[in-house]
């Protein structure tokens, strides 16, 4: 029998670290520094809501935990994996299957129904072995949308296109959902609507990074990290 270390369950159950963290753009020649020594750890199950404000550098975390650039110095870890030492389409594929980005804009396409929306992202990667069809119909199902699953985008609300967005987001199975200001353009009873789904998928086990410049909304995460001039200010 294999008896696991304390180290080794540490590390099972940590799905996103940042180490030593840092990210800079050029102008030209000139060197611009977004993010300082960001060092944070989400663990299987956490709900994490990142605040800053604007220019505070929180967008361009988010672009760093969802595989969606990589750091100039330090590692980022998902799934285990340092996201700067894998090939481009390894890195494509981790971002495919192991995180549901859910955005503020919805980002739908308006000539598919839900249904197809939320089968999306199946077209570039999926898990074998699932009727991804059957999986779609019961996420909809889920997010209180099986009355709408023919509906195209311009046939819903904004509520109800954020709910897509959310089965699209958990179509694969993901480890982790990234969600950018999921609540940004809702009026406020549709976004106590939206982020009550996020709790209860967070019950149901799902790990949840949300970023948001809304302190009612990160009220619902159990962990606020603040990040200020590219600097993390409490963890």
């Amino acid at each position: 029998m294999v008896v696991l270390t304390e180290q080794n369950k540490r590390e099972q159950e940590t799905v996103i670290e940042t180490i030593g963290l840092k990210k800079s753009y050029y102008l030209t020649d000139v060197e611009v520094p977004i993010l300082h020594d960001i060092n944070i750890e989400v663990k299987k199950g956490d709900f994490v809501a990142i605040m800053g404000p604007s220019g505070s550098g929180k967008s361009t975390l988010m672009n760093m935990l969802g595989c969606l650039d990589r750091p100039s110095e330090g590692h980022v870890m998902v799934m285990g994996m340092d996201i700067n030492r894998i090939s481009d389409m390894e890195l494509a594929k981790l971002r495919g299957m192991e995180i549901g980005f859910v955005f503020q804009n919805f980002n739908l396409v308006s000539r598919l129904s839900a249904l197809q929306n939320v089968l999306l992202p199946t077209y570039a990667n999926h898990r074998p072995n699932i009727d991804m069809n059957e999986r779609a119909r019961k996420l909809l199902e889920l997010v209180g949308l099986s009355d709408r699953v023919d509906h195209k985008p311009t046939e819903l609300s904004g509520g109800q296109s954020q709910r897509v967005a959310i089965a699209r987001a958990l179509i694969n199975d993901p480890a982790i959902i990234l969600a950018d200001e999921p609540t940004g353009n809702l009026d406020s009873k549709t976004s106590v609507e939206i982020m009550e789904l996020f709790s209860d998928l967070h019950r149901k086990g799902s790990t949840i990074i949300m970023i948001t410049h809304d302190p009612e909304t990160s009220e619902y995460a159990d962990r606020t990290i603040h990040v200020k001039d590219g600097y993390i200010e409490n963890n």
